[in-house]
């Protein structure tokens, strides 16, 4: 009985493709932070003057949209960091911790803005429609620009996308300020201001949901949605000279590098100086056909070498008997 271990990074890993989407979703966050911070302190001022929740609220998003693109930027430049043997995946996590804050963020900027709609509803105030409108006009402009901006990078990372969706759902929200503008400026409706508030409110909500849901399965070590465990197992079980793959595990380290762990039973009579061919064939097909970068594989001779007691269901006992 023998005990071995395979090790591996894809070789167009973070390096090379992955490591020019992350330069330019670098550039993009910073172009949208600039535009967004810069048109910031006019919609508070404006949301001041006229009286205005609803604008208000859009400038407070704007002001949360500034600081979730600089933690973004702030999470890229630390996940660059090499690893270290205190961190062995360096601070890759980072980025996928600031999508966590970003998503958290807005459910409190939400519930703000529902409270205080509730408090407008009770006591409308006097606001200036045609301020509104004005300011809330430019800043929808403003969010459009930033919008198409991280849009070409969200596919590409969770940290753009969360910063995407706070610009997204700001975006929103300056339409809800033009429209309670214009039914405040043309038909003196103030309820207006609070009630588009709260469907802003509810839109952050409805937005975040998604992205939540992709932060959380990332944390708990989910499958990654591209890899189909069940079919890499097959296809490893496939590989001449494999009795069985056992004790398999597949998960996301950060946006665009996904890790495998996974025990290999090798053939009672197949000879020791092949294993070496057998295990480049594995690493092929996890690096190769399933775009995975860090993969471990540990070979063993009988099911008794075998320490570990948490395999996954459906990955055991498929492949050809072994006479341990």
């Amino acid at each position: 009985m023998s005990s071995e271990r395979g090790h591996s990074h894809h070789p167009h890993g973070p390096d090379g493709h992955e490591h020019d989407l992350r330069g330019l979703s670098r550039r993009r966050l910073t172009t949208a932070l600039v535009l967004i911070a810069g048109y910031m302190g006019v919609e508070v001022a404006g949301g001041i003057l006229s009286g205005s929740l609803a604008l208000i609220a859009d400038a407070g998003h704007m002001l949360t949209d500034a600081a979730s693109i600089g933690l973004a930027l702030a999470a890229m430049h630390f996940a660059d960091r090499p690893a270290s043997a205190r961190r062995t995946f360096g601070y890759r996590r980072l980025e996928i911790l600031a999508a966590l804050v970003n998503v958290l963020t807005l459910w409190l900027i939400a519930g703000w803005v529902i409270v205080e709609a509730w408090r407008r509803f009770l006591a409308p105030p006097d606001v200036q429609g045609q301020l509104v409108l004005t300011v809330g006009a430019a800043g929808l402009a403003v969010n459009v620009l930033a919008a198409w901006i991280l849009h070409r990078s969200a596919g590409h990372s969770v940290n753009v996308e969360g910063a995407f969706r706070h610009v997204m759902a700001d975006l929103l929200g300056s339409v809800g300020v033009v429209v309670s503008g214009v039914l405040v400026w043309a038909f003196g409706w103030t309820l207006a201001d609070p009630v588009l508030s709260v469907f802003i409110g509810l839109l952050i909500l409805a937005g975040t949901w998604r992205l939540l849901g992709k932060v959380v399965h990332v944390l708990l070590e989910g499958a990654p949605a591209h890899v189909d465990v069940q079919r890499l197992c097959r296809e490893m079980e496939g590989v001449g000279g494999v009795a069985q793959i056992h004790d398999m595990h597949v998960w996301t380290i950060a946006q665009g590098y996904d890790a495998l762990a996974a025990h290999v039973l090798i053939d009672p009579d197949y000879p020791d100086r092949d294993l070496e061919p057998v295990l480049r064939r594995l690493r092929a097909v996890g690096s190769r056909d399933f775009g995975i970068h860090h993969i471990t594989i540990q070979v063993e001779r009988s099911l008794d070498d075998c320490t570990e007691h948490h395999h996954a269901d459906g990955l055991r006992a498929r492949g050809r008997p072994s006479e341990a």
